[in-house]
């Protein structure tokens, strides 16, 4: 929400300066985001009138002109400007002016004196480019101090409003808030009804009263097509985002920004008969303003007149009735739209307006009335007309439900002492209605104020007019206990450190995300978002991997080589019972293994460096099993399935070379993903003896089919251990040479030690007879000779 300050202080000049008003904004809760100056500073710069204009003696494309800038003689100024004409006023800057990034002073251009400069937007600060000189209107005096004229010392406030507070997306809301915290008159004119001097009317029929129970809207012919909008309302359109089209056009865009009231212009010649606000038929096409032609859903409500849609209700209206600058006969609209008869309807065809955000949220019902006769006030006021009788169509609008509110229980909310007649006199101050009982409070909403609806609703306002910052800091007082922590219960922080010592980075993304992702990257159907805040954000994530992958071809496009990236999040999937939410742990490794130095060969990062990140989460001696399997999202020979004391768990392996190329990554990062909740328990630590004994080790190679898996014989040699052989691990893996094709050879180190004494060769043989005879009977394992 931007606005100029100038245009707020029309309604309300509270005594503070434009940096204490903007604080008093933000402390209401209306924060500030932005507050800017309407334009750079510069001096000396006045409103003149080019008298006559002549060829430069020594320069073709140069002017010399006669000024007049309110003094008696005439200033001599040598201008190149290609728009320069006898008769037009423009900016001139003095002799001794300081404009942005120079300083004017009299000069010889080509042998000629000139006094001074005639000056275009972008010479003042006003525009990044310009053509010419900037042309101001006809009637601006000559003489005056241009930053007067165009009211350059203005400053621009851009809010950041919260969803609930739509009564703050006009410059009257805006008033009123400044008005109740600061005390300061309200000075708001209620505009008067305009007496029809025609009897010219459209039938208005409202066949779904639920979502518009109220429409108005009066004809008014006659308007001068050759009107323009006057600069004072072009000034604040601009300096609120919007520029000026059509007189028309902009006054509806004025009245919505200063009374928070979307409205609509239709050229009366365009229309078929009267008009009809319904709900579309199935197949109903309509051409919008911008160009767009939308297939409508029968729960979409339209405007339309004898022949078709005319316009998407509370959204846009449509481009073939709009008006244009052949336009002399008008009928506006004002109307009030429940909110959920508009809500997402707008995104779901990819717009975004500023009607729409406002009836979304809701809009004052209680002025609609007012403010088409202020809309027609400024239509004859700037292009004439002649108005009919205004046409209401009324339903049951919403009630304004009382909210008891009990003043000993806001105060015992504050923790401050606030008298009932205080609460009472601080809810007035917002235009609510407030009655006292023997019970408290009974405080009526006024119908612009949707937000106010629980006691707690009430409780906040009288703390935003106390004041955030006069309530006491007080210290908790409370009895402490220190809370038991079991040591089989791992902390997510300790989590979150182990991942950081392995140089992997901690991101956070949105659980709203592309229905694209889920498709290519998921294995289940994802949970689509009913309202969702924009069309790349439409369904719950099954897994964390689209947004890592996002983050990583974020940080890839500016040229970082070597990324590792964790997410500990929920996923969402629906079940027969409703939805589950697990906690997952996703991660993601791409580019070199290692840190560039020298002491290392760079290589990229690969599935057993991850598979050994992803062992290294699990205590020493866990089940941890990793299987071959398909995942769509993962390289068909590069993926494992993750199971943990038997059950699954997540998944490991390369990302797909088909959505490496769609993603368009240079190389194919490595991905991992676990439910979180066997991660959290750790097996409880217990002593073991520490042999004063030398440890014995024997190397035990196999040769198996390849097909075998490591992992599966690593296993099963653990299982059938002894108790005195405290290591098994895999340190050689051999094909070629000497081993039969369709084989491999498989070499284990097998260490073994007592605590009671040294063991003897007898005894080590006998383990890895044991071992050797479970390999073979199990997996058909040969020793390799």
């Amino acid at each position: 929400m931007k606005f100029s300050e100038n245009w707020l202080r029309r309604f309300v000049n509270a005594p503070l300066s434009s940096d204490e008003l903007a604080h008093v904004l933000t402390m209401a809760g209306l924060e500030v985001e932005a507050l800017e100056a309407a334009a750079p500073p510069f001096t000396g710069v006045v409103v003149a009138e080019v008298k006559s204009v002549d060829s430069h003696p020594n320069a073709d494309r140069l002017k010399l002109c006669q000024v007049d800038v309110g003094e008696e003689a005439p200033l001599q100024i040598v201008c190149g400007a290609p728009n320069v004409a006898a008769g037009m006023r423009v900016p001139c800057a003095r002799v001794g002016a300081t404009l942005p990034g120079m300083t004017i002073r009299e000069a010889k251009i080509r042998g000629v004196a000139s006094c001074g400069m005639l000056c275009s937007a972008r010479d003042l600060g006003l525009a990044e480019e310009s053509e010419g000189l900037l042309v101001l209107p006809a009637d601006a005096p000559v003489g005056a101090d241009l930053r007067a004229y165009l009211e350059l010392d203005d400053r621009i406030f851009t809010l950041k409003l919260t969803p609930n507070r739509a009564d703050c997306l006009s410059v009257v809301g805006v008033a009123r808030e400044v008005a109740a915290m600061t005390a300061s008159p309200l000075d708001l004119p209620q505009p008067a009804p305009v007496p029809a001097r025609i009897t010219d009317a459209l039938t208005i029929t409202v066949a779904a009263p639920e979502a518009c129970p109220l429409y108005c809207g009066r004809v008014i012919r006659g308007v001068n097509p050759a009107a323009r909008t006057p600069q004072w309302m072009v000034r604040r359109l601009a300096r609120s985002g919007l520029r000026a089209i059509h007189p028309l056009v902009d006054i509806t865009n004025y009245v919505l920004l200063e009374r928070g009231q979307p409205m609509h212009a239709f050229d009366c010649r365009k229309l078929s008969g009267g008009l009809t606000v319904r709900l579309a038929a199935a197949g109903e096409r309509l051409v919008l303003l911008n160009g767009q032609d939308v297939s409508l859903a029968p729960d979409m409500l339209v405007i339309a007149d004898a022949a078709r849609p005319v316009a998407l209700a509370g959204i846009m209206g449509g481009a073939e009735t709009a008006v244009d600058e052949t336009t002399v006969d008008v009928f506006l609209e004002a109307a009030f739209f429940d909110p959920a008869s508009i809500l997402g309807r707008a995104r779901r065809l990819g717009l975004a307006t500023d009607s729409a955000y406002r009836f979304e949220r809701g809009v004052d019902f209680g002025a609609t009335a007012a403010c088409l006769e202020y809309a027609t006030q400024l239509v004859l006021q700037i292009c004439g007309g002649m108005p009919g009788p205004v046409t209401q169509v009324q339903g049951r609008l919403r009630a304004r439900v009382p909210i008891r509110l009990r003043p000993e229980r806001a105060r015992r909310v504050l923790g401050v002492e606030v008298a009932d007649e205080a609460m009472g006199a601080l809810l007035k101050r917002l235009g609510l209605g407030v009655q006292q009982d023997a019970q408290g409070l009974l405080v009526t909403p006024p119908s612009y104020r949707f937000d106010l609806a629980i006691e707690e609703d009430l409780i906040e306002e009288i703390v935003r007019l106390y004041g955030y910052e006069n309530l006491p800091a007080r210290r908790p007082h409370t009895a402490a206990a220190m809370l038991p922590l079991p040591e089989t219960r791992r902390d997510e922080h300790a989590l979150r450190e182990h991942l950081a010592r392995r140089d992997y980075h901690e991101v956070v993304t949105y659980s709203f995300v592309d229905a694209q992702w889920e498709n290519d990257l998921g294995r289940g159907a994802a949970v689509p978002v009913k309202n969702p805040i924009a069309a790349q954000m439409g369904v719950m994530r099954t897994t964390l991997w689209g947004g890592l992958l996002d983050c990583l071809r974020f940080n890839v496009n500016r040229r970082q080589t070597r990324v590792r990236l964790f997410e500990l999040g929920r996923t969402f999937h629906a079940v027969e019972a409703g939805f589950e939410q697990p906690q997952r742990l996703g991660g993601i490794a791409f580019g070199p293994a290692d840190p560039e130095q020298w002491g290392v060969v760079s290589r990229p990062v690969d599935f057993f460096d991850v598979k050994g990140d992803v062992e290294s989460l699990f205590a020493a001696g866990e089940d941890l099993a990793f299987r071959r399997a398909e995942h769509p999202a993962l390289h068909p020979g590069r993926c494992a399935e993750i199971f943990h004391r038997g059950r699954p768990i997540g998944w490991v392996g390369s990302l797909h070379p088909r959505w490496v190329q769609k993603y368009e990554l240079p190389a194919a990062p490595v991905l991992f993903e676990l439910l979180l909740a066997p991660l959290m328990t750790v097996p409880l630590p217990h002593y073991l003896e520490v042999s004063k004994f030398p440890p014995v080790r024997r190397d035990l190679a196999v040769i198996v089919d390849e097909t075998v898996e490591a992992g599966a014989l690593l296993a099963a040699c653990r299982q059938a251990a002894p108790k005195q052989v405290t290591e098994i691990a895999i340190f050689d893996l051999y094909q070629g040479k000497g081993i039969d094709s369709g084989k491999k050879s498989l070499a284990f180190r097998v260490l073994m030690q007592d605590t009671r004494k040294t063991l003897t060769d007898p005894e080590v043989d006998a383990v890895i007879a044991r071992l050797t005879q479970v390999l073979a009977d199990r997996f058909g394992a040969r020793l390799r000779q």
